[in-house]
Parts: C-alpha cells; sequence; structure tokens
C-alpha cells in the first residue's frame, strides 16, 4: 500500500500553478504556509520564503484567496493552511476557522499552538521527541485526520540523514495514539522518503520541495514523483 505525501508550499501568486504540478507528480495533500514574520519553527529556505511571500503583499486575506484558487484547481485533494497562533489571534480564531473553510482548506496546523488549547480549532496536531507520553496521547486524540511526527528538536529544513530520532517516536506514539503517523522536518531525498515510509504512514516534505518549486512547476513535479516512485 503507498504511503502519504504531504508537499508544503508557500501562500503565493503561483501556489495554485505549483499545487497541481505536486499533485501531478503524486502529492496526496498539499499544505499551504501563510506567512508569519517570526517562524519560530522554521529553518532558512522556509524563512526566506516567507519573506518572500510578505513582500508580494501576501497577508492572511490574500492568503486565503490563494487557498479558494488552489480549491478550484484541486477539488479532491486536501488542502491544508499552516500557520502559527499570533496570525490567529490579530484575524481572529474563530473567523479564522470560518474562513479557511469557506476558502476550501481541508483542516490546518498551527504550529506553535499546543494540544490541549484551543480544543475546538480543529487541527492537524504536532508531536515531537521530545513530547511526554501525555502530551502524546492528548494530540492523538484531538487530532484532526493524522498526527505530525517532527522527527527533529529544531527547525525546518533539508539534512544530509534521517533523524535518528524518528524509529523511537513511532514506536512510542504507535503504542497510544490510533491515527495514522506521518513524519516531516528534515525529508528531503528519496532515500529519507523511503526510509521514514518503513516506519511511518506518510511524511511531509517542506524545505526540499519549496527548493524544488523555485525552478518552476514542472521541476516540482519531477521532484515529488522522485518521492512517490519509492514510497
Amino acid at each position: 500500500m503507498s504511503k502519504a505525501l504531504v508537499v508544503y508550499l508557500m501562500a503565493g501568486p503561483d501556489t495554485p500553478d505549483l499545487a497541481h504540478a505536486a499533485v501531478d507528480g503524486g502529492a496526496d495533500t498539499v499544505e499551504i504556509g501563510f506567512p508569519f514574520s517570526d517562524p519560530l519553527a522554521d529553518g532558512p529556505v522556509i524563512r526566506r520564503a516567507a519573506e518572500r511571500a510578505l513582500a508580494q503583499g501576501m497577508r492572511t486575506r490574500q492568503c486565503l484567496d490563494v487557498l479558494a484558487r488552489t480549491r478550484e484547481r484541486l477539488p479532491g485533494t486536501p488542502l491544508i493552511p499552516m500557520t502559527y497562533s499570533s496570525l490567529l489571534e490579530a484575524y481572529g480564531w474563530e473567523r479564522f476557522a470560518e474562513d479557511v473553510a469557506a476558502s476550501g482548506g481541508s483542516s490546518m496546523i498551527v504550529a506553535d499552538l499546543p494540544a490541549g488549547e484551543r480544543p475546538s480549532l480543529r487541527r492537524v496536531q504536532l508531536v515531537a521527541p521530545t513530547s511526554t507520553d501525555e502530551r502524546i496521547a492528548l494530540a492523538g486524540a484531538e487530532t484532526d485526520g493524522w498526527l505530525y511526527l517532527v522527527t527533529i528538536a529544531g527547525t525546518t529544513g533539508a539534512r544530509g540523514e534521517l533523524s535518528p530520532a524518528l524509529p523511537g517516536l513511532v514506536e512510542r506514539t504507535r503504542r497510544l495514539v490510533d491515527a495514522p503517523l506521518y513524519a516531516g522536518f528534515g525529508i528531503s531525498t528519496p532515500a529519507h522518503a523511503r526510509a521514514a515510509t518503513e516506519l511511518a504512514d506518510g511524511i511531509v516534505v517542506g524545505s526540499a520541495a519549496l527548493e524544488a518549486a523555485e525552478d518552476g512547476p514542472e521541476a516540482l513535479r519531477d521532484f515529488v514523483a522522485s518521492l512517490r516512485a519509492v514510497i
């Protein structure tokens, strides 16, 4: 059975075309970053992409418009905005959730909002190697659809090798959680993808996808296809 492949893109004018290319290449889900000026979880590639998006005028309303245009291109693909709690605080928590849904969002990821806080806000939860068993169980109970395994203690970004913490995190989480487990942070090559999906139910690829997308939709499609071929 093939594993789930989630591709992260930053919201921008070309996102609908890039998202379509990613799905053509084999992505099951597209995560759309809503840029934030101080993205604590993100490494240099995503930070630069966020800075470019902000310079292009990508504020929350514009990002929602990008989400809606991407939904028009991809009526059957899960689209998941990813951002930080300060953006929701400024925009309005309930208003944001309502507008994401109205724009075609399938769920959301709020990177710095721990499980247990604002439980009425349906979202994909994140856990990390540093998470306690109690925190993992709570995140698994509250998560929307799948649980995001942060494979490293640190920021996003391409790495030379897969995190050695992943096997232990998967094993521990499977004892506590029934939801599918998708691994992310640092997965940047087909070899990483293959190794990660031998353990987890899917992967999330961000920085490496953004780097491929800098060369246009065709380059992104080819990169995603290289991942799909091995998982």
